[in-house]
């Protein structure tokens, strides 16, 4: 009888193992049709930037460039600003004033130079 409710829990587990994992995998998908509607619809619209203006706006993270410099990522209107030159005493969540100085491919993200903290 013992040798049942074993079987049977191992049966659940296993049904739930595959009913969570489905659910994650559902997750990953979703989030990524999402990422991909979002990448499509910023290629179809003009940025929101011009070349060589200053905006502000706030920090979003900071990424490592593959020369080594830390790069602040931010946004205006929801278009990517990869921001160089940001002192090391900038943090994310701070504002701050950045030139456009060119478009990345697509034109969907552009790089920026520092030029103050607000």
């Amino acid at each position: 009888m013992e040798y049942v409710y074993v079987v049977a829990a191992a049966a659940i587990a296993v049904v739930g193992s595959g009913f969570a994992l489905l659910v994650l995998r559902k997750g990953k998908n979703a989030e990524a049709r999402k990422s991909e509607r979002a990448h499509a619809d910023a290629q179809k619209r003009d940025p929101p930037v011009d070349l060589g203006e200053t905006y502000e706006f706030g920090v979003h993270e900071f990424t490592t460039h593959h020369s080594g410099e830390s790069i602040a990522v931010g946004k205006v209107e929801g278009f990517v600003l990869f921001v160089e030159d940001v002192p090391a005493s900038v943090q994310v969540g701070d504002v701050i004033e950045a030139t456009v100085l060119s478009w990345n491919d697509g034109r969907t993200s552009a790089d920026a130079t520092f030029e103050r903290e607000r």
